[in-house]
């Protein structure tokens, strides 16, 4: 499966601390209609990449001359939330790549790890694409988890002068109170109550005021020489308040899709498969819009998906 990196997790006990398992997914994958059937798939297909990525015969070109990369959201992959942005940068040029970092050994979805553990693979997938393609520097597009993982990577792990631009999906960047469920996972016994799936580390660290953050947004929220982008949606389910995604620094910008599309109430399961996102994306990354994007979107669009899929 292309598993370039397993890491470890530091925990105070005498049993050995879990693996962490990234993997960069190199399998093709058949083109759903829908988006639940895409995300279906994914948990019985890890290795399933999105169509345009991975292809390490790409070289970028003077339109597009650096690389993207793609990073998923919690308990995810890159297929279950690039299948639609992947081909579509692809298409227009752009070299696409993608890796699922984060997962637990013998699981088929990821980042659900300590985001400590599974930034490393990242860091090193991007040196890997870079010494592949002879680019200078790399853009980075997170969706959820993935944003802020981009950001720890950019930061901490010193990535910076080798990206360009960072583009982050309906970030947590502040955390989240997941309208007070989230605090309520730290009491033991009540995590079961909360969610159909154990709660796991890296959504822990997502939780506002976890140690985790408030690292990441210390000195700074930005590093000098990266521009950011943050896309949000007025009625995000999970990050609340909404506001908690914007980054605060002299090259931070931050967008709502209800703002180019009142309409369009796409809420944040769905924000990887909005075409106003999407848009918003393309134009920060030098691409082409395409027409027609702002169209009516009902509220709660998607969650009936992700709660049937988390219970499967």
């Amino acid at each position: 499966m292309g598993i370039i990196a397993a890491q470890t997790v530091a925990v105070a006990s005498a049993a050995p601390p879990p693996a962490v398992i990234s993997l960069v997914p190199t399998a093709d994958a058949p083109t759903f209609r829908t988006v639940v059937d895409v995300r279906r798939y994914a948990v019985d297909h890890p290795d399933a990449r999105p169509a345009g990525a991975n292809k390490w015969s790409c070289r970028p070109t003077p339109r597009h001359p650096r690389p993207v990369f793609l990073l998923h959201g919690t308990d995810s992959s890159a297929y279950a939330d690039f299948s639609q942005i992947s081909p579509l940068l692809a298409g227009q040029g752009f070299c696409v790549f993608a890796i699922n970092y984060g997962g637990a050994a013998g699981a088929t979805t990821f980042g659900t790890q300590d985001i400590r553990a599974g930034a490393p693979a990242v860091r090193e997938f991007v040196d890997r694409v870079r010494a592949s393609t002879a680019a200078a520097a790399v853009d980075v597009v997170g969706y959820s988890q993935g944003a802020t993982v981009a950001r720890y990577v950019v930061d901490k792990l010193r990535a910076a002068p080798v990206v360009a631009h960072w583009v982050g999906l309906a970030p947590p960047s502040h955390g989240s109170t997941f309208y007070g469920l989230g605090l309520l996972t730290r009491i033991p016994g009540v995590s079961g109550l909360v969610s159909p799936k154990p709660v796991n580390e890296s959504m822990l660290q997502q939780v506002a005021g976890s140690d985790f953050l408030r690292d990441l947004n210390s000195p700074t929220e930005t590093v000098r020489g990266v521009r950011y982008l943050t896309v949000r949606t007025a009625v995000d389910e999970v990050i609340q308040p909404s506001s908690s995604g914007i980054l605060h620094g002299p090259d931070a910008r931050d967008v709502l899709v209800q703002d180019r599309c009142p309409v369009d109430l796409t809420g944040h399961f769905r924000m990887p498969y909005d075409a106003v996102a999407q848009n918003l994306l393309l134009e920060e990354l030098g691409g082409t819009p395409v027409a027609g994007a702002c169209r009516p979107v009902a509220l709660g669009t998607g969650i009936a998906d992700v709660i049937l899929n988390a219970r499967r």
